[in-house]
């Protein structure tokens, strides 16, 4: 049986579904690879380029700022799941101005992001406002102070990395390693079965989330999952070029081109 790593590079449900419904409904082992998941939340880009990776944004960041040639296979979703939340006197963005934002790392994906949207709302992440650096994953922190006080507002989500599929380096494991095809397709196996299978798919919701009840675990299934989470994504070189852009703008360093860094399995 072939083996591989997959590593996923922030924590939650966004980040880890699609891999955990291919292992529990026995996809990698129907391919005949055997996928130990791995948590390389806190590992460096040497330790992570050693197996696949989950995170599309943290191997961007990592193909512009260390010069690996990172290359996603897949990609389950492109929706990212972040907002900017406000305490009661917040009305819009333009609002932010003078005030405390709690918000990812700049040299973080999720930090990095944020800092792109503030801009194109003409704020100065830097001069126009406070940002409140702080560790990725933290909002339930986030929530108790903006009751306190101590924070005005807060960039949240579901897990660090905006966009997950399969990235590999390729001169670790080949574009055409049979562990990884398999490992591909597999994932894919999962993203149809929670397109097809809705009320299968917000079991595992539920479970990730088992704070929800099943109406809400239907509700988020429907509003985050569903519409997102979806078998033969395409992905839109041009709208990706643009993204990509403004991500190596943002960092200060050389663009890279989006045509290299998606190429879809066959």
């Amino acid at each position: 049986m072939q083996t591989i790593d997959l590593a996923y590079v922030g924590r939650g449900i966004h980040e880890e579904l699609v891999a955990h419904v291919a292992d529990q409904e026995g996809y990698f082992e129907d391919e005949g690879v055997h996928v130990a998941i791995r948590d390389g939340v806190g590992w460096p880009a040497e330790r992570l380029r050693r197996g696949a990776v989950i995170g599309l944004g943290r191997t961007l960041l990592s193909r512009l700022t260390d010069w690996i040639d990172w290359t996603a296979l897949s990609v389950s979703t492109d929706h990212p799941l972040f907002w900017f939340l406000g305490n009661a006197d917040l009305k819009s963005m333009a609002d932010l101005r003078g005030r405390r934002l709690a918000v990812h790392a700049p040299d973080n994906p999720p930090g990095t992001f944020a800092r792109i949207v503030l801009r194109k709302h003409g704020l100065d992440p830097d001069r126009d406002l406070e940002c409140v650096v702080r560790h990725p994953g933290d909002y339930q922190m986030d929530l108790r102070r903006l009751r306190d006080g101590s924070i005005d507002a807060a960039y949240v989500g579901s897990t660090l990395s905006p966009t997950v599929g399969v990235v590999v380096d390729p001169v670790h494991i080949p574009l055409d390693s049979p562990a990884l095809q398999a490992l591909v397709r597999a994932n894919r196996r999962a993203l149809t079965t929670l397109a097809e299978q809705p009320n299968r798919a917000v079991d595992y919701v539920a479970w990730f989330l088992d704070r929800l009840t099943r109406d809400e675990a239907q509700q988020y299934y429907e509003r985050y999952v569903g519409p997102y989470f979806i078998p033969g994504r395409k992905v839109d070189l041009n709208v990706a070029q643009h993204a990509i852009d403004a991500v190596a703008g943002e960092l200060g360093v050389a663009s890279t081109s989006a045509a290299e860094f998606y190429q879809p399995a066959q």
